[in-house]
């Protein structure tokens, strides 16, 4: 089968957008299938366009134009372009306002069957954007068939649109992704419970910033985890605020495996910074998502205080390494979640909750074992790559054989 992939994210961009995008197309790759990937991307100038592969999968980037509709017509065009060289099977298209518009209109077009993919915020926020509404709309109306990773989000997308959503979650590489041994020589890279308080540094690819004093091994801290970019919509508020009650209560250090996104975010970590000195903050800045399990061996304790979410592969990665997760109860994670059996839930906001759930966690290694092993359990019980790609396939089976009747 040839498949197109459309996303508005790829891989090496950054965001559990383009995690999956990529995940994907190196899954049905691996199966055999002939994949194209067609996204934008920031580093190209606009009407230029590049074509590589990597892992088996051919991947397109374009540049985008300063009009949002000039970059949609150009993704259409190179869409129907290529049809015409060598005729898709089926467009599959990940996050709804542009990916989603494009396949499902590409596909009306070209009667070829579509798939367009809800991940979080193209059903969450896009869907109140005036401006992307209409195409939200026309994706979830005209595709062929529309999946989920949540059943939260399908619950809101059916409110848009009666039509049945197809539930597929997130699927992991539990080979990757499992408990490893601490990693001392990337802990001893980031300074990691040896950095002198108040001195919380931006590092990059493990690179320890050379300002900051090393102390004694004695002085080793346990290690609060978050990964992605940290925003509003990940509970930057509570995790911030969270970790400093944390802090005066038990000498702690934040690990932040990703980066804090610029603009009025970074102010106001930068503000906290000022604010709390005592505390101990590492953001590493881009970690290859190869490497990712490394830096899960260096934390005690995970957590992800979302305001909303789909479902997020930092959390399923977490189980899967065996840590101990404090999450709260939004979007996908309401599927995964067993409450104090395979994950700890706090209400959204409830920084107080979050603050005694975390500091529990962290100073009873019996319950953060017993969690970890029962998160890694429901893992491989329900979230595997092979039960992800299986679903896409069977879907796309269904669809193009409705296609050809």
């Amino acid at each position: 089968m040839k498949i197109a992939l459309l996303s508005e994210k790829y891989t090496p961009d950054l965001g559990g957008l383009a995690i999956s995008t990529g995940r994907l197309g190196e899954l049905l790759a691996s199966a055999g299938h002939e994949v194209r990937v067609f996204a934008p991307t920031m580093n190209l100038s606009s009407y230029t366009r590049q074509t590589l592969t990597t892992n088996g999968v051919s991947i397109t980037r374009f540049g985008v134009h300063k009009r949002a509709d000039d970059t949609l017509v150009d993704w259409f065009e190179i869409i129907v372009e290529e049809h015409k060289r060598a005729a898709f099977d089926l467009l599959h298209a990940y996050f709804l306002p542009q990916a989603g518009f494009i396949a499902a209109y590409a596909g009306k077009y070209l009667k070829t069957p579509s798939v367009v993919s809800i991940r979080g915020n193209d059903i969450e926020r896009a869907a109140f954007d005036p401006s992307k509404f209409s195409h939200v709309m026309y994706a979830l109306q005209n595709a062929s068939a529309v999946t989920t990773n949540a059943s939260q989000l399908a619950k809101k997308a059916k409110a848009f649109v009666d039509r049945e959503i197809f539930m597929i979650p997130n699927g992991i590489d539990t080979v990757i992704f499992k408990k490893l041994e601490r990693n001392e020589a990337l802990a001893e890279a980031l300074g990691l419970g040896n950095v002198t308080p108040s001195k919380a540094k931006y590092l990059s690819h493990g690179q320890a910033d050379s300002s900051v004093t090393m102390l004694p091994q004695s002085e080793k801290k346990p290690v609060i985890g978050f990964a992605g970019e940290l925003r509003s919509k990940k509970g930057l508020s509570t995790l911030l605020i969270g970790y400093a009650q944390i802090n005066k209560k038990q000498s702690t250090t934040l690990l932040i495996v990703g980066d804090v996104r610029a603009g009025e975010y970074q102010a106001a970590f930068e503000e906290f910074q000022r604010g709390n000195p005592d505390t101990q903050i590492i953001v590493t800045g881009y970690v290859a998502h190869k490497d990712m399990p490394a830096y899960y061996s260096l934390m005690d304790v995970f957590v992800h205080p979302s305001l909303r979410d789909g479902m997020p592969n930092a959390v399923l990665e977490a189980m899967a390494c065996e840590l101990p997760v404090v999450a709260t109860p939004v979007g996908g994670i309401l599927d995964l979640m067993k409450d104090g059996v395979n994950v700890k839930t706090v209400p959204v906001k409830d920084v107080d909750t979050f603050v005694s759930t975390t500091l529990k966690l962290l100073n009873d290694e019996d319950e953060k074992s017993r969690i970890g092993k029962s998160a890694r359990k429901t893992v491989l019980e329900r979230f595997t790559l092979e039960k992800e790609l299986e679903a896409n396939l069977n879907l796309y089976k269904m669809i193009t054989q409705e296609q050809n009747i």
